[in-house]
């Protein structure tokens, strides 16, 4: 009798499940219009976005004398 490889199998269907989520993921993407892409891994690699002042400009953090 042939011993089953769960552990195989398990991982082929983890590896389907991933793949399904990144062709949903792009598809929802291209459909939305947004210029970023997924690549193979599945990281997510943004479009350069300009920025202005008003995003870029950081307060320093105030120090209450005394404490």
């Amino acid at each position: 009798m042939v011993k089953v490889n769960y552990q195989y199998e398990k991982r082929k269907k983890e590896l389907d499940k991933k793949r399904k989520k990144e062709q949903k993921l792009r598809e929802k993407q291209q459909k939305k219009g947004n210029h970023s892409s997924v690549t193979a891994n599945g990281a997510q690699v943004e479009s350069p976005v300009e920025t202005t002042e008003e995003t870029t400009a950081v307060e320093a953090p105030v120090e209450v004398p005394g404490k």
